[in-house]
C-alpha cells in the first residue's frame, strides 16, 4: 500500500506531462516547407545580405527550418520584386524589405511593385552612417562638405532607388552643395570604390561596413539618426555636424499574397523568439541593429504610411510627377 501510495502521484504528474507534450505538439504544427529561401536585391556583402545571412542560424534553432539565403540582383530590386510576386504562397520564399523596394517602386516602372506583395513582419531598425577612407584626408562631415562646395565632390550610395540615395540628396539640398551622387547595384561595391579614394564618401549600414571598420580600413563621420549610437558614442550625428538631416531604415520581410494565418503566426512567433535570443542579441547590438519587431496587422499600414511620404518627398524634390 505504501508503494502504490508513493507511485499514484508520481504516475499522475508523467500523465500530465504527456497531455501536456501531446497539446503542445497540437497547437504547435510543424512548419509547412522543410527549406525556406530568403531573397534580396542586396550584392554579396551589403546591408540586406549581411542582416539575413547572420540571422539564418538563429531562425534555423528556433524555427526548425532550413533557410538559404539568394541574391536577386538587377534593377535596385525590380527584380527581386517579380520573382516573389509570381512565387506560390507556401511559405517557401520570402524577400528582405527596406525602403529601397518602395523607391524602386515609385521610381521606376516595374513588372511587380511593393503593393504586389504581402508584409509580413518587421525585425529591425538600422542606423545609416557616413563613412570614408580610413587614411582619407577627411576627419568630419564639415570637411566633406567643405570640400564639396569647393571641388563638388563624389558621393556614393548603394543603388540609385534607395533611401542612402535620398539621403545623400537631402544633404546637398540642406547644404547647398553639387557633389554628384554616384550609385551602385551594392554596398560592397561602393565600398571598393571608398577604399581606392574614387568616392569621397560613402553611406550605409554599420553592419556592412563592419569587417573593413575592424580592419583600420574605413572610418566612420557621422550617424545619420536622432541619435549617437551606442557602439560608437563619440561619433556625431548629422545634425550634431550642421547639416539638418536623420532618417531611420527599416529591415523586414515580405511575402507572396495569399500567405496562409499559419505561415504568418509562425513568422511572427519565431522572429520573437530570434530577437530575444542572447546570442544573435549580442551580434545584432554590435552590428548597430535596433530591434524594432513589428507584426503583420501593424507592417502593412506600417508600409503604406512610408510610401505615402516618400511619394510626397519624391513629388516635392521633382524626382517623380
Amino acid at each position: 500500500m505504501r508503494v502504490q501510495k508513493f507511485f499514484r502521484p508520481v504516475l499522475g504528474a508523467l500523465f500530465c506531462l504527456t497531455l501536456a507534450h501531446v497539446a503542445h505538439a497540437q497547437t504547435a504544427p510543424k512548419y509547412p516547407k522543410e527549406t525556406v529561401l530568403l531573397a534580396t536585391h542586396s550584392s554579396p556583402g551589403g546591408g540586406s545580405d549581411v542582416f539575413l545571412r547572420e540571422m539564418v542560424p538563429h531562425l534555423t534553432r528556433v524555427m526548425g527550418v532550413n533557410f538559404a539565403v539568394e541574391n536577386i540582383s538587377g534593377g535596385s530590386g525590380a527584380k527581386a520584386m517579380a520573382v516573389l510576386a509570381k512565387a506560390k504562397p507556401d511559405g517557401g520564399m520570402f524577400y528582405a524589405t527596406t525602403p529601397t523596394f518602395i523607391y524602386t517602386s515609385l521610381m521606376s516602372k516595374t513588372d511587380a511593385t511593393f503593393r504586389d506583395l504581402e508584409p509580413l513582419v518587421n525585425v529591425f531598425y538600422d542606423p545609416e552612417v557616413v563613412y570614408t577612407a580610413a587614411d582619407s584626408k577627411f576627419q568630419t562631415l564639415k570637411d566633406v562638405i567643405d570640400h564639396a562646395k569647393a571641388n563638388r565632390g563624389k558621393w556614393g550610395a548603394a543603388n540609385p532607388a534607395s533611401l542612402e540615395r535620398q539621403v545623400l540628396e537631402r544633404m546637398k539640398t540642406a547644404t547647398g552643395v553639387r557633389a554628384a551622387v554616384v550609385t551602385f547595384e551594392g554596398g560592397g561595391d561602393m565600398q571598393i570604390n571608398v577604399l581606392n579614394r574614387t568616392l569621397d564618401i560613402g553611406i550605409g549600414e554599420l553592419g556592412e561596413i563592419k569587417p573593413q571598420l575592424e580592419a583600420g580600413k574605413l572610418r566612420v563621420l557621422a550617424i545619420m539618426g536622432d541619435n549617437r549610437i551606442e557602439q560608437m558614442p563619440d561619433v556625431p550625428t548629422a545634425r550634431e555636424q550642421g547639416v539638418d538631416v536623420s532618417v531611420r531604415k527599416f529591415r523586414g520581410l515580405a511575402a507572396p499574397k495569399g500567405t496562409s494565418p499559419e505561415v504568418i503566426a509562425a513568422w511572427e512567433a519565431g522572429v520573437q523568439k530570434v530577437l530575444a535570443d542572447p546570442t544573435y542579441k549580442k551580434i545584432y547590438t554590435e552590428n548597430g541593429l535596433q530591434p524594432a519587431f513589428i507584426p503583420h496587422k501593424d507592417y502593412g499600414p506600417f508600409i503604406a504610411e512610408f510610401a505615402r511620404d516618400t511619394e510626397a518627398f519624391l513629388k516635392a524634390a521633382s524626382v517623380i510627377k
